[in-house]
């Protein structure tokens, strides 16, 4: 990983030959994106998208070091995604669904968790294996599993998985779910995945002492993989996952940071995990670097995509939906995408933002400020740029039926609803 990760950020540019996204695409220096320049990123890319209104031409994304700032001179609305199916596959044929083509590696990945977390006290048991239910949406190994496929495919060897690349998809859902225990006690969260949570069962010393077993529990499987170099990698995300907690309890006074705070926070809480976890199982089959890079740098951008659709959701699904209440992240006093957008419409949210919504009537006025700006709008047309870098970048390996189910995954994050 070469420099902090925001300087990285992808240029907002993309493969796509649809005319109707090219003149949609906006230049992080707010120059617009030539058909040339657009095509020659990714071959044989095709989108598919209909907007129902042109976006306004006075806006730009000015990013510098991470920071996205919205200048607005109309305020019409950005194009509401319906449907991108950005993909440059091996063949013609359509690309399998990525939950097909990872289910035979993830049919035991929950039974193999709770070997790992055996223990003889009944309790601790309990409290270890309650979100290890198969019902998840185990999103994060499934990518992993598709992503050590499609790299050994890209290495010449069998698409099958290495022990090392399975224990690392194993791995990530634990120190996955391990944080959303941890984060219910700091959140005071009663509903998660649809049932109660753990601090609300057992309490919270016994939640927060849960979530550190299946941490240590991680670890330990971490440990017998036997790579040093994997070993480093997945123990940035811990840290990263630390950081990013702190770095949520806080808010920026100067707005003009508050997206580069915003975004990086939500790389080190959300992409972190994805994108190391792709780099340790590309470490245990590839020594080229580059290889490396091109799996982090999928992990990364999916990832921050991932969560800023979660942001925009939200706003737009109910509690029966998400599995938890809606509104969460206001009541939290947490400014996400949506409500950063908003605030170059409706500036009276800045004062909101620096309370952290804790006065009366916050809430329901930050949820109607957000409503009646683009700032949702802002924020899916944000996530779909991170998956078409998502794109670009998985689409320097080798075709394989893996590699294309990778593509295809970034279309069902910018279209999932739950």
């Amino acid at each position: 990983m070469a420099g902090p990760w925001w300087r990285q950020c992808p240029r907002l540019t993309t493969g796509c030959t649809a005319t109707t996204i090219l003149e949609n695409l906006w230049h992080l220096k707010g120059r617009p994106v030539s058909s040339s320049a657009s095509a020659s990123l990714l071959s044989r890319a095709s989108c598919i998208s209909r907007p129902e209104t042109r976006p306004p031409t006075g806006a730009q994304i000015n990013m510098k070091a991470g920071n996205f700032l919205i200048r607005h001179q109309s305020r019409l609305l950005l194009p509401t995604l319906q449907s991108c199916c950005c993909r440059a596959t091996h063949s013609d044929t359509k690309p399998k669904d990525p939950f097909t083509l990872a289910q035979k590696d993830l049919t035991s990945l929950y039974d193999d968790i709770r070997k790992e977390l055996f223990v003889s006290k009944v309790e601790l048991k309990s409290l270890c294996e309650y979100y290890f239910d198969g019902k998840g949406k185990a999103i994060r190994p499934m990518i992993v599993v598709l992503m050590a496929r499609a790299l050994n495919i890209h290495s010449d060897r069998a698409g099958d998985l290495l022990p090392g690349q399975r224990a690392i998809a194993m791995i990530s859902e634990m120190i996955h779910t391990a944080s959303l225990v941890h984060d219910d006690v700091i959140d005071g969260s009663d509903k998660r995945r649809g049932k109660r949570t753990i601090n609300e069962v057992w309490g919270e010393k016994k939640a927060i002492l849960a979530g550190d077993f299946i941490l240590s529990a991680a670890s330990m499987a971490l440990a017998r993989i036997g790579n040093i170099t994997v070993v480093k990698v997945l123990s940035q995300v811990i840290e990263d996952l630390v950081r990013g907690e702190f770095m949520q309890l806080g808010s920026k006074e100067n707005e003009n940071e508050r997206f580069k705070h915003y975004l990086e926070k939500t790389f080190k809480k959300t992409a972190s995990l994805i994108a190391n976890s792709c780099k340790a199982v590309s470490i245990l089959v590839n020594s080229d670097p580059e290889v490396h890079e091109i799996a982090y740098q999928y992990g990364k951008n999916v990832g921050i995509a991932f969560q800023l659709v979660d942001d925009v959701l939200d706003f737009t699904s109910g509690a029966s939906q998400l599995g938890k209440p809606a509104a969460a992240d206001l009541k939290l006093g947490l400014a996400t995408g949506p409500v950063l957008f908003a605030c170059q419409q409706f500036p009276e949210l800045h004062a909101m933002i620096m309370r952290r919504f804790a006065s009366k009537g916050d809430v329901d006025r930050a949820w109607q400020y957000v409503l009646q700006s683009n700032g949702v709008q802002q924020t899916n047309y944000l996530a779909q740029h991170y998956c078409k870098e998502a794109i670009r970048q998985i689409s320097r390996l080798r075709p394989s039926p893996e590699r294309d189910a990778l593509i295809r995954l970034t279309e069902m994050v910018l279209t999932r609803d739950k």
